[in-house]
């Protein structure tokens, strides 16, 4: 390749050959080169000169700063974890012991239901409790975590047994009150019916008298027992009944226990159906050993046979 220079018209041409044009093509490429080489470490001076310096301890004592916040917030990070899994632990117990809670109140209410002999569609604790009401306004947005409804539903099934078992228990008990309260038997634990309600001859003068009671003959100083719980309302001397004991069963019933030997209850005392209340003897207006028996209904005595021939189950 030539490259051909003409300076003016009718001028001698000047021809320049390839060798140099390339030793000026090189000229101006290592000088662009060198410039641009200029321009980029001036650059990273001028970042050097605007940087603050670091030595390479600050280094290492800036690496260790990062290293102890992340040690730091690893362990904040594993306290939690620990924390929440403590409370998972502490809620799964509970949950377990409201769950046996419920299993024993259902069979303890079963075996009430057992035992008493009642059969009603109220009490069954075999099935889920029947619940209701008006539709409420439900929280869209709002999920509750698992474990509070699985404890909310426990705590309700526990509500709902605890109920169940005061209404039988109220149910059992006024049944037993009544029962232990119904006068039903005998006063006495051996003996025999030596005289009746009503008209008889008096042992003392041979006249026609009317016999208030019924009386027991039998062993002196065996028991007499209650026919019914109650509360002692009398337990002294009186005149014509000896030593007596008066019980007051409720609802105007009470009854009385006369010619005793010894008395085994003091006014005020609850007696159960059975209880000895005295001991038989021959005191006050009596012939021998025997315990003279009487009933009354609203303050008027009636025939205590009516009362004795009951069955005591009604």
């Amino acid at each position: 390749m030539q490259l051909i220079l003409v300076r003016n018209h009718g001028a001698k041409a000047r021809v320049i050959s390839g060798l140099w044009l390339l030793v000026v093509g090189l000229v101006l490429g290592a000088a662009m080169s060198a410039g641009g080489y200029w321009l980029w470490q001036s650059a990273i001076n001028y970042q050097r000169e605007q940087m603050p310096a670091y030595s390479e301890a600050d280094l290492e004592n800036l690496v260790a700063q990062w290293q102890d916040e992340l040690n730091k917030s690893q362990a904040v990070l594993q306290a939690s974890a620990n924390d929440a899994q403590l409370q998972l632990d502490a809620l799964t117990a509970r949950t377990a012991s409201l769950q046996a809670r419920i299993t024993r109140l259902d069979a303890l209410g079963e075996h009430l239901l057992a035992v008493s002999n009642i059969e009603s569609d109220e009490f069954n604790f075999g099935a889920d409790p029947a619940v209701g009401g008006p539709e409420a306004e439900e929280l869209a947005e709002f999920t509750a975590p698992q474990f509070v409804d699985v404890l909310s539903s426990l705590e309700a099934d526990l509500r709902d047994r605890q109920t169940q078992l005061e209404l039988l228990e109220s149910l059992i008990r006024n049944r037993d009150f009544e029962a232990a309260t119904f006068v039903a038997g005998r006063p006495i634990e051996s003996g025999w019916l030596s005289s009746r309600f009503g008209y008889r001859t008096d042992p003392f003068n041979g006249k026609i008298a009317w016999h208030s009671g019924i009386d027991f003959a039998g062993k002196e100083g065996s028991n007499v027992i209650a026919v019914a719980s109650g509360i002692v309302t009398f337990a002294d001397e009186r005149s014509g009944y000896g030593l007596l004991v008066e019980l007051n069963h409720g609802n105007g019933v009470v009854t009385r226990y006369a010619h005793s030997k010894e008395l085994l209850v003091n006014v005020g005392d609850v007696i159960h159906k059975g209880q000895p209340v005295a001991l038989m003897g021959s005191t006050g207006r009596s012939t021998g050993p025997h315990v003279h028996f009487e009933v009354l209904r609203n303050g008027k005595r009636v025939d205590p046979l009516t009362y004795i021939q009951r069955s005591a189950s009604r």
